[in-house]
């Protein structure tokens, strides 16, 4: 019979084997992680996280809605300007010298159009330029709205860009319609009407000068931009548009066409460097026409090469030679130092003054006033100045208008130089008497010749139409003025200096002027400017006319032969083509012609 432990043995070990179990059970469980810190921390988590998220939607919903509202109008809400056009710019009969034609700026959006698009090489030949300039500014753009191509381009190059456009597929290139100034009669009125720039700012000229009143004030609205900068609602006007002013200027389309012609021709004939012509209308102060040589074409190239933008008119200085040895006469006369028949001395064609000496062509012998202007008389000239106080030459030459700017509206006008009478050498008072020792611009000379025509007085130049002639200042005596006319008619003829001056079927008067240029090192001896002054009709003067001529070197550099022959062209045509009234002896046209002046 096999061996049983006792039953009690049995229940105790059974008892210390669960024992033992749940101990094992217990230590099991208490090395076995706990996750519960976990969750607990999880959970605070994302219940903090949605707090602020619910927080976050109360304040940008509820508590800041409207400036919310405000920048997201800011994104597409925005301010443009309204363009206007720029003012015309007409003569004095209404012709059309400059005015602006609606064009298209040529844009790209960089965001769009990206630098390595495979259409780049297409667009960038249409827009004349290299492929990689055109990458180039696209790379430096990236990350901007908006980039200009091309500026105020002209039809045919936007035709030929939307075109490649279109072909290659190209995003992004767009048109906006802007305005582009055009000069229909090019370098003909350039120096007088100048250009503007890219952004229609006035650069040269009256463009310049009137540039606020032409430009007029551009309007401003409020509008909404879709994503491609395409305006799809107008809002509200914040601002009219205020269009530029027209301006009508004094000059005559005719003339200046007549005066450029012969002016440009005389050059290329005498293959002169530079010249002038200014017109003057004696009765208003009005500039009928003004021109200069050499000149540019305000619609193309536009360097200024050679001074090619310079209008010398009124820039320019020079010393006038014997074209001022009338004023020098009528100062004299005017003071009652001498009169129309007083006779001068000038044998034997020389005189000195301190260690200089003052000299004529040819010796004249005893001269009348008429004989001295006619005959160019340096030493009459002179002997006639030193008569007079420094002061009281001074002043009547500053009556004159010179030493002083016209005011006369254009850029850049000088105002000549005039020194003070204190300063002067008894032989500075001598030569200023002939031209020499003060300087001048060509619209300085013709205002004083002008102030001859209209007996004695002097009328502010204005470039633009005048409604009413101003009253002007009498700075000579009438009788003075008519004295001088009348023999300086006798410059015209063949006893005189410029016979080609003449005029047939008129009356003219004039000066003519041979000026040694000064250089470096003193006085040039080949180097010269011809000038002729004058007026028309003697009887009844209507213009007064400055012709200047810059260094010719074909062999003549007289002013009788050189610029008297451009004074009878223009003149001649301004005299018929404004209806002026013949006064001359017929007579005195055959005269003329025998002696070989206008024909």
């Amino acid at each position: 019979m096999r061996w049983r432990p006792a039953l009690w043995v049995r229940r105790w070990l059974r008892d210390r084997r669960g024992r033992r179990a749940v101990r094992l059970e217990r230590r099991q469980k208490a090395q076995r992680p706990s996750f519960r810190a976990r969750r607990l921390t999880v959970l605070s988590a994302f219940a903090v996280i949605a707090l602020v998220m619910l927080s976050g939607a109360v304040e940008h919903q509820i508590l800041e809605v409207d400036f919310l509202q405000k920048e997201g109008a800011r994104r597409y809400l925005t301010r443009i300007d309204i363009p206007v056009h720029r003012g015309q710019i007409t003569d004095r009969d209404g012709a059309i010298l400059a005015a602006s034609a609606p064009v298209d700026s040529i844009w790209v959006d960089p965001r769009t159009l990206r630098p390595d698009h495979p259409g780049i090489a297409a667009l960038a030949k249409a827009l004349a330029m290299s492929g990689a300039e055109l990458r180039g500014k696209l790379a430096k753009a990236q990350g901007r709205a908006f980039l200009y191509l091309r500026r105020r381009a002209l039809p045919e190059e936007v035709e030929r860009v939307m075109a490649a456009v279109e072909a290659n597929d190209i995003p992004g290139v767009e048109l906006q319609r802007e305005y582009r100034r055009y000069y229909p009669d090019g370098e003909v009125f350039a120096h007088a009407i100048g250009f503007t720039d890219i952004e229609d700012n006035g650069q040269e000229g009256l463009e310049f000068a009137y540039n606020d009143a032409l430009k007029g004030a551009p309007g401003l609205r409020r509008v909404i931009r879709d994503g491609r900068r395409w305006v799809v609602k107008d809002v509200e006007s914040i601002r009219a548009p205020q269009p530029g002013r027209d301006l009508v200027l004094s000059i005559d389309r005719r003339l200046q066409y007549l005066a450029y012609r012969e002016l440009k021709a005389a050059v290329q004939k005498h293959r002169a460097k530079s010249a002038s012509l200014v017109l003057l209308d004696v009765s208003t102060g009005e500039v009928l026409a003004m021109v200069n040589q050499p000149s540019y074409n305000p619609n193309g190239d536009r360097s200024g090469t050679g001074g090619r933008l310079r209008n010398r008119a009124v820039t320019d200085l020079f010393e006038p030679g014997s074209t001022m040895k009338p004023f020098t006469v009528a100062i004299a006369m005017d003071a009652g130092r001498i009169r129309a028949n007083t006779v001068i001395d000038t044998s034997p064609g020389y005189f000195s003054v301190g260690r200089y000496q003052v000299k004529d062509h040819h010796n004249l012998g005893a001269i009348d006033i008429a004989t001295l202007l006619r005959k160019s008389s340096n030493v009459g000239s002179a002997k006639i100045a030193l008569d007079l106080s420094p002061e009281l030459f001074w002043r009547g030459l500053h009556n004159l208008g010179f030493g002083t700017p016209t005011a006369a509206g254009l850029p850049g006008e000088a105002g000549g130089q005039l020194a003070p009478p204190k300063d002067w050498a008894r032989i500075e008072q001598a030569t200023m008497s002939f031209g020499y020792g003060l300087s001048m611009t060509p619209l300085q000379l013709a205002q004083a010749y002008a102030v001859l025509a209209a007996d004695g007085v002097r009328r502010p130049v204005s470039v633009l139409k005048v409604d009413e002639p101003p009253a002007g200042q009498q700075v000579l005596r009438a009788d003075t003025a008519r004295q001088l006319r009348n023999m300086l008619e006798g410059v015209a003829t063949r006893e005189g200096t410029a016979p080609r001056a003449a005029v047939p079927r008129y009356r003219v008067a004039g000066k003519t002027g041979t000026v040694r240029r000064l250089g470096a090192s003193g006085y040039t001896k080949d180097s010269y400017i011809a000038v002729f002054a004058g007026l028309a009709p003697v009887g009844q003067p209507r213009f007064a006319l400055v012709v200047t001529i810059s260094e010719p070197s074909a062999g003549k550099y007289y002013g009788g032969e050189v610029a008297a022959p451009v004074f009878s062209a223009v003149m001649e045509g301004a005299l018929r083509l404004l209806n002026v009234a013949p006064d001359a002896d017929p007579a005195t046209d055959i005269r003329l012609a025998q002696a070989g002046g206008a024909p």
